[in-house]
C-alpha cells in the first residue's frame, strides 16, 4: 500500500499513470475526500442516471452509510474460493495508491459484496447475475458516519490514459452524485402475491423431523420463497428508504448486478471487525411482537424460557464460540442470551467478542462461520446435504455473507435474510426457521410468514 500525502486529483492520476508506465501495471488509485452532507439515498438514486451499478448498507442503529456507484473492480474475479479472493484483496492493497488522512471506518480502499449461501450448488437462472463470490470495489463511494460525509474516488489507473481527461471525467461523474436536488421517486403497491408450493414445503419440514428423530442431525434449516408482483418497475431507493424507517437494529442492504438487486434488511451480524476487535452475534429463537407493553413482555419472557427455542439458541452460541477458538483469543460469551427486539419480531441474542490472532482476518471468520446452525443446521454438513436434496429453493445470496470491508482493518457482515431479490416488477421473497424433531409444520410455516413482513410492508403490501 502506498500511503501518498497529495491531495489534488490530477497531480494523483499524474503519479499513478507513472507508476503503470514504470512498473507495466495497473494501479488502483484510492482517493478520500470530506464532503458537505448529503442524503445517501438520494445519492444512491444519482447513480441510477449514470447507469451505475449500485451498493448500499447501512447500520440503522447507528447512522452509519456506505452506498458503492460502479466498479473499478471485482475482487473475486478468477476467485474460487473465499481465501484466494483474500489474496486479491491483498495483492490489491499491496499494489493501490491511497490518499485518505481521515482513517475513519469505512472510507479509503473498501470493497462490498456477498457470496452464495452453497457455492457447492448449481446456479440457477434466476441469480445468474450473482456471481457465487462477488465483491466490488465502486469507482464513487459515499461513506456517511453520524454528521460527517466523505466520498471515495477508485480508479484503475492504465499507462495510456490521460490525466487531466480522466480527472475531468470523474469530476463531472462526481457533481452528479452529489446533486441534492435529485428527486426521489415513490413507492410502489402490491399487484399480487403467490406463495410457492406450501403443502410441499409443510410435508419437508415434517420429513426433516422425522430425519432428525432418527438422529441424523439435530437441526436443519428449510427455508420458502413468497413470490410478488409489483404495479410496476420496482425503484430500489424507496424500498430502501422504507427499511431505513421501518426496521431499526437491522442492517439494510442492496447489491445490483445487472438488471437485478438483492436488498434486505437483516437483524443478524455474522462478524464485526474494528482494527483486531472483532464481534460476533447469536440471533436465533424467534417470537412475534405483542400488541401492548404488557403482552410483548409476556412474550419476551415466554421466549427466553422457550426450549426448543433456548436449544436452538444455545446450538447457534456453541458453534460460534468453536469457530472464534481457531483464529482468536480473549473469547468472551455471556452465559444466557437476552432479547433482541425489531418491529414484527423479537429474537434470543447473545453476543460474542474476541480478539483476532495475528495473520488472521476477517474473511478467516467468515469461512469458519458460515453458515451457521442459524441458516443451516447441525451437524453442518448433515443439514446442508439434506437442504440439497430436499429443498426446492435456490437460495442464491438468501442467507449468505453480506458486507464490507476497508482497507484500515475495519468490516462489517450480516447474514442475508429478512431479503428478496428484485427483478423489473417481479421479487422473490426468502424466509427460513430451523426445524428440530418436534416441530409443527404448521407454526413453522407461521414463522416464516412473520418473517416476510419486514419487506412486504415497505413494498406496498
Amino acid at each position: 500500500m502506498i500511503d501518498v500525502k497529495e491531495t489534488s486529483l490530477k497531480s494523483m492520476l499524474d503519479r499513478a499513470i507513472n507508476e503503470a508506465k514504470n512498473n507495466q501495471s495497473s494501479p488502483l488509485l484510492s482517493m478520500t475526500k470530506k464532503i458537505h452532507d448529503i442524503n445517501p439515498l438520494r445519492f444512491f438514486e444519482a447513480a441510477e442516471q449514470l447507469a451505475m451499478n449500485r451498493s448500499f448498507w447501512s447500520a440503522t442503529a447507528e447512522t452509519f452509510y456506505i452506498v458503492g456507484a460502479g466498479s473499478a473492480c471485482d475482487l473475486a474475479d478468477g476467485a474460487k474460493t473465499i481465501e484466494q479472493m483474500e489474496e486479491n484483496w491483498q495483492n490489491l492493497l499491496a499494489e493501490a495508491i491511497i490518499h485518505n488522512p481521515y482513517k475513519t471506518s469505512g472510507t479509503g480502499l473498501l470493497t462490498l459484496g456477498g457470496m452464495s449461501f452453497d457455492r457447492a450448488e448449481h446456479k440457477s437462472e434466476r441469480w445468474k447475475n450473482f456471481s457465487h463470490l462477488s465483491f466490488i470495489i465502486p469507482e464513487f463511494i459515499l461513506t456517511k458516519n453520524d454528521d460527517s460525509c466523505y466520498l471515495t474516488i477508485n480508479i484503475r489507473v492504465r499507462e495510456d490514459d490521460h490525466p487531466g481527461q480522466l480527472a475531468e471525467r470523474m469530476k463531472r461523474m462526481e457533481r452528479t452524485l452529489l446533486d441534492s436536488s435529485v428527486s426521489l421517486p415513490r413507492a410502489l403497491s402490491i399487484k399480487s402475491t403467490e406463495d410457492v408450493a406450501p403443502s410441499e414445503w409443510k410435508q419437508t419440514v415434517k420429513c426433516a423431523a422425522d430425519y432428525i428423530k432418527q438422529h441424523h442431525a439435530d437441526k436443519i434449516v428449510l427455508a420458502r420463497e413468497l413470490q410478488v408482483k409489483l404495479s410496476d418497475e420496482a425503484h430500489i431507493t424507496p424500498i430502501l428508504r422504507g427499511l431505513i424507517e421501518t426496521q431499526t437494529n437491522s442492517y439494510v442492504f442492496a447489491f445490483e448486478r445487472g438488471e437485478d438487486c438483492f436488498l434486505g434488511a437483516s437483524p443478524e451480524r455474522l462478524v464485526k471487525q474494528d482494527k483486531d476487535k472483532v464481534l460476533s452475534t447469536c440471533l436465533a429463537g424467534t417470537a412475534p411482537r405483542g400488541k401492548t407493553q404488557k403482552e410483548d413482555a409476556r412474550i419476551a419472557n415466554s421466549l427466553l424460557h422457550d426450549e426448543k427455542n433456548r436449544s436452538e439458541h444455545d446450538f447457534v452460541v456453541k458453534m460460534i464460540r468453536q469457530s472464534m477458538d481457531h483464529y482468536c483469543f480473549n473469547v468472551d460469551v455471556p452465559e444466557k442470551p437476552v432479547i433482541y427486539p425489531l418491529k414484527n419480531l423479537q429474537h434470543l441474542y447473545t453476543p460474542v467478542t474476541a480478539t483476532l490472532r495475528k495473520w488472521h482476518s476477517i474473511f478467516d471468520i467468515i469461512g469458519k462461520l458460515h453458515p451457521t446452525p442459524a441458516l443451516g443446521g447441525v451437524p453442518r454438513e448433515k443439514s446442508l446435504a439434506f437442504i440439497r436434496n430436499h429443498e426446492r429453493l435456490d437460495r442464491g445470496w438468501y442467507g449468505a455473507p453480506v458486507g464490507w470491508l476497508d482497507s484500515n482493518f475495519n468490516g462489517e457482515f450480516a447474514v442475508g435474510i429478512r431479503s428478496g431479490l428484485v427483478q423489473g416488477d417481479q421479487v422473490s421473497l426468502f424466509a427460513g426457521c430451523g426445524i428440530v424433531r418436534d416441530s409443527d409444520p404448521e407454526e413453522e410455516y407461521d414463522e416464516t410468514n412473520i418473517k416476510f413482513m419486514p419487506m412486504l410492508s415497505v413494498l406496498g403490501g
